[in-house]
């Protein structure tokens, strides 16, 4: 197993120690939802509130070892594997975050939530960026459209303009830091319009080149 792999799983089973450690030092609910305005609006049995994220961790770090061996197309992911394999890491990394906000809110801290999520969202966001930049045609990975998927010219195009669109997205999403009252709209905006804007734009470059 590659070392960048081994730190994911080290993070992971480390989440699980952590829960397990301090499991009998808290309530038997705990919050566990926040809503937009970053304050505590759910509360969940102690059990699912501690360890449903390094639960989601484990189950999303098999699904991501399990994908390229398993990909029809598994000789392109293996040509950027080391962006996915840094994606991996990143997500791990992401859960593991809000995993220890989580323990610190439940062990007194208060913070906005929102505002604590805003550089890690933002950094994520970039992330993908630059992956999709370098993310070859493949079923699990990247913007998975009935056109992208049925040529690669337009699976380049479309991904050559995610990437930007996701980069810049990120770097709004960073303004919530300055701007905290419209945090998540700079979070949410941005990125939805750049989802819905490269999906129509597959279409119509397939369209063209079909032309």
């Amino acid at each position: 197993m590659k070392k960048i792999n081994l730190i994911s799983l080290a993070i992971v089973v480390a989440s699980f120690a952590v829960a397990a450690y301090f499991y009998p030092q808290l309530p038997d609910q705990i919050a566990s939802h926040w809503h937009a305005r970053g304050e505590v609006d759910g509360y969940m049995g102690k059990f699912w509130g501690l360890f449903l994220l390094p639960i989601v961790s484990a189950v999303m770090l098999l699904i991501f070892f399990v994908i390229p061996k398993i990909d029809p197309l598994k000789k392109n992911i293996e040509a950027f594997r080391k962006y996915y394999d840094g994606f991996v890491l990143l997500m791990v990394l992401f859960l593991t975050y809000i995993f220890a906000l989580t323990l610190s809110w439940n062990f007194g801290a208060r913070f906005d939530m929102t505002q604590m999520l805003v550089p890690a969202i933002g950094v994520m966001f970039y992330f993908i960026g630059v992956v999709l930049k370098h993310v070859k045609r493949n079923w699990f990975m990247g913007i998975r459209t009935p056109w992208t998927l049925s040529s690669d010219v337009v699976w380049k195009k479309t991904h050559d303009l995610g990437a930007r669109l996701f980069k810049i997205s990120g770097l709004i999403a960073l303004l919530g830091i300055l701007f905290p009252d419209y945090a998540i709209w700079l979070l949410l905006v941005p990125v939805m319009f750049s989802s819905i804007y490269t999906v129509v734009y597959s279409y119509l470059e397939y369209k063209r080149t079909k032309a």
